[in-house]
Formats: C-alpha cells, sequence, structure tokens
C-alpha cells in the first residue's frame, strides 16, 4: 500500500527553490541563437561602411582650383611695348604700303610713303588693309603738324576705322583730331568713339608731337537673319591713359543721324583722308594681333 508522504510548506519551499536555480543556470549555459545586428553608423543595407567625410578631405586645398591646361603659347614681345610682338601682323613698318589699298576701289594705296612715316594724301581719298579682321589688339602712332591750321573739326581731323563696313566712312570710327586747346563736341574730340562715346579724359600732346592709340576691339555678331546677338565693345589707351573702358557700341557711327547695326562678318581696318583743308596728318608703327 501506498503511504502518503506528506510534505511540510517549509519542504515545498526548499524543493521550488532549488528547481528555479536549476532552470537560472541552465539556460545562462545554453548558447543563444544569432540575431541580426542593426547597421552601425556610416554602413549600408549590407553592412558595408560607406565612405566618411574627414575633416582634411572637407578642407579645400590648394590644387582644388588649379588650372594646368591649355598652357598659353608663347608669344615674344617687342623690344618695348611699342613694337611689334612675334605673333603681329605688321601694317606699316615705314617701308611701303604693301598691306593698304584703297577704299574706294580697292586699287593700290596712294598715300604718301617718306622717311619712315605715312602721310594722307587727301585727294587719294581714305585707305583700307587688304586683311578682313574680326577681334583684335591694335597699334597706332599718328602726329599732327606742328604748323596745323583750322579750328574745330576742321583742325587735323582723321579716324581709324575699326571695322570698315562699306564705302566712304561706313564703320565704326575712332576718332583722330587736334584736341590739344582745340575745342568741339566732346563726342567728336580725339579718343572718342565718333558720336557715341566721350573720352574719358583728354591727354593729347600739342601737334608736331607723336601720339598713340592702342585699342582692344570685340566684333559685333549677328544672327543668321541679320538681327544683333552681340554687340561691339572697344577699349582705348591714348598716349598711356584709358579713355574707353570696354564701352558697347550702339551702332555704326554717323556723322548724322542715329546709330545702328547692319551685319558683316569681317572687316578691313580703314584710314580717313578727311576734307577738311588743315594740313594733312601723318602715321608710323601701324600693327595688329588677332584675338581667337
Amino acid at each position: 500500500m501506498k503511504i502518503p508522504v506528506q510534505l511540510s510548506s517549509s519542504g515545498i519551499g526548499v524543493q521550488l527553490s532549488r528547481f528555479l536555480v536549476f532552470a537560472t543556470l541552465s539556460a545562462l549555459a545554453t548558447p543563444l541563437p544569432a540575431q541580426p545586428l542593426s547597421s552601425p553608423p556610416g554602413t549600408g543595407a549590407q553592412g558595408v561602411r560607406a565612405p566618411m567625410q574627414t575633416a582634411a578631405a572637407a578642407t579645400p586645398r590648394p590644387e582644388d582650383t588649379e588650372v594646368w591646361e591649355p598652357v598659353p603659347k608663347v608669344v615674344a614681345p617687342g623690344a618695348t611695348d611699342a613694337a611689334p610682338p612675334s605673333d603681329a601682323i605688321v601694317l606699316f613698318d615705314g617701308k611701303n604700303l604693301d598691306e593698304w589699298v584703297s577704299s574706294r576701289d580697292k586699287s593700290p594705296a596712294r598715300w604718301i610713303v617718306a622717311d619712315g612715316v605715312l602721310t594722307v594724301n587727301k585727294a587719294g581719298g581714305n585707305i583700307e588693309t587688304r586683311r578682313a579682321f574680326r577681334n583684335y589688339q591694335l597699334h597706332i602712332e599718328w602726329k599732327i603738324p606742328e604748323n596745323i591750321t583750322g579750328s574745330g573739326q576742321a583742325r587735323g581731323n582723321s579716324g581709324v576705322f575699326l571695322a570698315s563696313t562699306g564705302p566712304g566712312d561706313a564703320g565704326y570710327e575712332l576718332q583722330i583730331l587736334d584736341s590739344y586747346n582745340n575745342p568741339t563736341y566732346v563726342n567728336g574730340q580725339a579718343g572718342s568713339i565718333y558720336k557715341q562715346a566721350i573720352p574719358l579724359v583728354n591727354p593729347n600732346r600739342k601737334p608736331g608731337t607723336w601720339q598713340t592709340y592702342d585699342v582692344v576691339w570685340i566684333a559685333p555678331t549677328f544672327n543668321a537673319e541679320g538681327s544683333l546677338k552681340t554687340p561691339a565693345y572697344v577699349t582705348v589707351f591714348f598716349n598711356g591713359l584709358v579713355v574707353q573702358n570696354h564701352f558697347e557700341l550702339k551702332g555704326e557711327t554717323l556723322y548724322i543721324g542715329q546709330p545702328s547695326y547692319k551685319k558683316y562678318d569681317s572687316a578691313p581696318i580703314k584710314l580717313q583722308a578727311h576734307g577738311d583743308r588743315s594740313q594733312p596728318i601723318s602715321f608710323r608703327n601701324i600693327w595688329v594681333r588677332e584675338l581667337n
């Protein structure tokens, strides 16, 4: 027969405590299955660490703004600033007029060359370069006769047409005049873009002295149907001083009326034989550098 075992309440508590201790130890001894870990900062979905910005990489370096190509071509400057550099086209060196023709009919130019100087022949009319140009740097020297007579626009009048777009005075004129103590309308004095731009200063030397223009000419461009795309700009140094600072032209320079543009591609440079009665002016040392 079964004899009932009687356990006291204290005995049951001891047994339960032992069971709980054993279960806890067993759980600690059993390896847990691997659990996926969330990606640490700076890693992608596959756990691959992405590049991180470092303080060194975020700091600008001198090399970031260095440009090494294309390398500018070497151009040998002239012996003086007035002398033609190695890439210049010499338009007049005191010897002949091979680079010039009559604007009227393209026949050989009939101005006077003597002692290294080119003097205007008013009866021969305007002359222009055989070659046509677009954008360029121009150097030209000119002289008003020491015994000049007349006043206003009738005193040593001539001009450099930076683009000759037709016969006569068609084109874009940089004015030449004796403006040494000779009042006239200021958009028609020496250094002006004729009837458009007053020179910033008046650096004229007295008659009988050589004077210099150094010019940067940016030709206008046109759309296919003839409308203006971009205007012409000119910068002029007169005896070393800026008298036109990237001036935007309104069109061709006109004696009468308002300026306007007409389409052209490239054009000769023209020198004016003005019809006033004063003594003719002279030129020397003319050269041009094409700008691409």
